[in-house]
């Protein structure tokens, strides 16, 4: 049930800096969609949370209702300690004290670009306003360009303004929606280290919405992986990369493979031959190991580990091939560039598991 405006109080803190953000038991439908279900998640003060998963998974609409732009069905809100949405509780985003950067940058087209950054300070004093205005625009190179309009700036100028128009008044939090999809690969790479590097240097509790795994991992202090409304896994970028909680998280942050394998004493039986490594699983259980595309290696054709290059994608300094096992099995190995195997041909084939492997119910749900 939708929580009735009772409140317009800022947050206690929001004159001291960052803030915790937290969420507990989140629901949030559209007519017969499941938006959002039941997330509860806690980012400390100063920490950037990226929050990642395909289209469609609710990561927006997570955002939104952190930042008050929906209202949830059920659930609370948290900021800086105060509740600001659920149990009664209502503080519009406005007066949340939160900074927003959208997909599109939503900046003002008849405002200057000076203009555009000085909007949120409408209730400072005139000097004051300025000197944060210049501040922020040294700090992302853009002084030169203080009396231009949004057209007359590539995309990602454009891109920087909304950053510190969001930061002007000095937020406690800041909220990026897919901030860097309307840019090249190369310019969001570029503009990303960039906006790192400020969210860092001021401190910034930022939330980080994202459809780009190679991006959370980067930006994140945290990941967050989504799928169909609910959280799949939450933890450090090495955690959900190396330590998936589930095939889909695999799957989703980089390539992975899955190999059917018998847990032995010691070790798993596999139709690469017997693997070594420790698992949770009783012996004699049925598992898929997670087999990453380094965790490959090709070989000259014996008659142990046989298999069948099936496609071969060149990606500049490497090629990633697609391989298949006799049981149909498909697994995938990063090779440089110099190695090379033509589509269909039979190769040797073995794997290195770290120790010890990651692993999942063979009858597992994806």
């Amino acid at each position: 049930m939708a929580s009735t405006p009772v409140s317009t109080t800022a947050p206690d803190s929001a004159a001291t800096g960052s803030a915790r953000v937290a969420c507990r038991g989140l629901y949030k439908s559209f007519g017969t969609v499941k938006a959002v279900h039941d997330i509860s998640l806690t980012l400390e003060p100063g920490l950037v949370l990226s929050i990642v998963g395909p289209s469609g998974c609710g990561k927006t609409t997570l955002l939104r209702l952190l930042a008050g732009f929906e209202i949830p069905d059920q659930g609370e809100v948290e900021l800086a300690g105060q509740v600001v949405s659920g149990s009664g509780a209502w503080v519009p985003p406005e007066i949340r004290q939160v900074g927003m950067v959208f997909q599109d940058y939503a900046l003002f087209p008849h405002m200057t670009v000076a203009q555009n950054v000085e909007f949120g300070l409408m209730g400072w004093a005139k000097s004051d306003r300025l000197a944060r205005v210049r501040e922020l625009l040294e700090v992302v190179h853009l002084e030169p360009l203080a009396q231009r309009r949004p057209h007359e700036l590539s995309g990602g100028e454009q891109q920087r303004v909304a950053l510190v128009r969001s930061l002007a008044p000095r937020p406690v939090a800041l909220f990026m929606d897919e901030p860097f999809s309307n840019l090249d690969t190369k310019l969001s790479e570029e503009l990303r280290r960039e906006v790192k590097g400020i969210v860092n240097r001021f401190g910034m509790t930022t939330i980080h919405v994202t459809h780009d795994q190679e991006q959370a991992l980067y930006m994140g202090d945290q990941v967050a992986v989504m799928r169909a409304g609910h959280l799949e896994q939450v933890g450090t970028p090495q955690e959900v990369f190396h330590r998936p909680a589930s095939p889909f998280v695999a799957s989703f942050l980089g390539v992975a493979g899955f190999l059917p394998a018998i847990v032995r004493g010691g070790g798993f039986s596999t139709e690469l031959g017997p693997l070594p490594g420790e698992s949770s699983f009783p012996v004699g259980s049925h598992v898929r190991l997670m087999v990453r595309p380094d965790q490959v290696s090709l070989r000259p054709l014996t008659e142990i580990g046989e298999c069948v290059v099936e496609e071969r994608a060149f990606r500049g300094i490497d090629y990633l091939y697609t391989l298949a096992l006799p049981s149909g099995t498909r697994l995938h190995s990063l090779q440089h560039h110099e190695v090379y195997y033509e589509v269909g041909e039979r190769t040797g084939i073995s794997v290195h598991l770290p120790s010890p492997p990651v692993c999942f119910e063979e009858d597992g749900a994806d």
